[in-house]
Formats: structure tokens, sequence, C-alpha cells
């Protein structure tokens, strides 16, 4: 039992030694002995350096990498599955409006088409809840205005375009707390 101790305090001694001879050596002199507190803390910094050296980073190993799933999960699935199916219900909205938006600046040229669609417009975004995904706001409102700037520009029509922008603000932001519904509508 005692050689075996004594056997590895000699490895550790050994080890250690060996290790300081990587140090650079102490700075001391014949004359002054240095005794101030920096002194004993970079003996410390030196000792303390040598012994995380010896040691190394254990804790590097001490748990098992995590393991990654090979295949989805079914909880995975199905939420794509829903994924997909509001991008396709999205993109078939998309299309009705741009039809509606396309047949109101191309084929409208009296009041009463003209409030028809901005009618139809204002029911597609009550029906929809908002706008879909890939259409503004701020873009449809542009193809409003630039055919209200191309000259006939009624008082009803402007009602319902008014109307229109008033069903969208209110898609957007509900308060449903203060007001039971639009009463645009």
């Amino acid at each position: 039992m005692k050689s075996s101790s004594l056997f590895l305090l000699s490895v550790v001694t050994l080890e250690f030694s060996s290790i300081l001879a990587f140090l650079p050596p102490l700075q001391t002199s014949s004359v002054v002995r240095d005794t101030s507190l920096s002194a004993s803390r970079r003996n410390f910094l030196e000792a303390a350096g040598a012994a995380a050296f010896f040691v190394g980073p254990m804790s590097a190993f001490a748990e098992p990498r995590p393991m990654y799933l090979t295949e989805p999960t079914d909880e995975f699935k199905q939420n794509e599955a829903k994924a997909a199916e509001f991008k396709r219900q999205q993109l078939i909205a998309k299309k009705e409006f741009i039809a509606a938006l396309d047949k109101l600046s191309s084929e409208s040229n009296d009041a009463d088409a003209l409030v028809k669609d901005l009618k139809d417009i204002q029911a597609l975004v009550a029906k929809t809840g908002g706008l879909p995904l890939g259409i503004k706001k701020e873009e449809m409102y542009k193809m409003i205005r630039s055919k209200k700037a191309k000259g006939f520009w009624p008082t009803p029509v402007e009602v319902a375009y008014q109307s229109l922008i008033q069903e969208v603000s209110f898609q957007q932001s509900p308060n449903l707390e203060k007001d039971l519904g639009n009463f645009y509508q």
C-alpha cells in the first residue's frame, strides 16, 4: 500500500515538475525579497495555471452530446400540414384580391361599377379577416388612388373608398371591447 502511494506521489511530482518547466522562471532578487500581495498573487496564479493545465477541462467530457431526431415527429408533421393549408388559402385569397383590383383599375368606368368593385374588395377584406399575404395595404391604396387621379371619382365612390379603408383598419386591429363591430359594413 505504501509503495503504490509512493509511486503515485512520485508520478504526480514528476508531472508537476515537467509542467513547471514550461512556465517562465520567477523573478526574485537576492537583495530585496518581494513579499507584497502582488508577488503572492503571481505565485498563486502560476500554481493555479499549472494545476489547471495538469487536471484539464473535465467538464467537457461530463455529458454526452445530444442526439438529434432522424425523422420528424407527428406533431411537427401536423403543424407543417396546417401551414401548407394556410398558405394555400392565402394564395387563393390573393388571386381573388388581384382579380378584384384589376377589375377596378381597368374595367370600371361609371360610378355604380366603381362602388360595386370597392364594395366587393371590402367584402373580401371582411371575409378573409384582413389582407392576404403578399398584398400590402399601401400598394392597394396606391392602385385605387391612381384610378381616382385619372379623373372620374364621384362622392358615392369616395364614400365606398373610405369605407374600404375603415374595414381594412378594423380588420388589422379590431377593438372588440369598445365596438360591437365595424359600423361601416
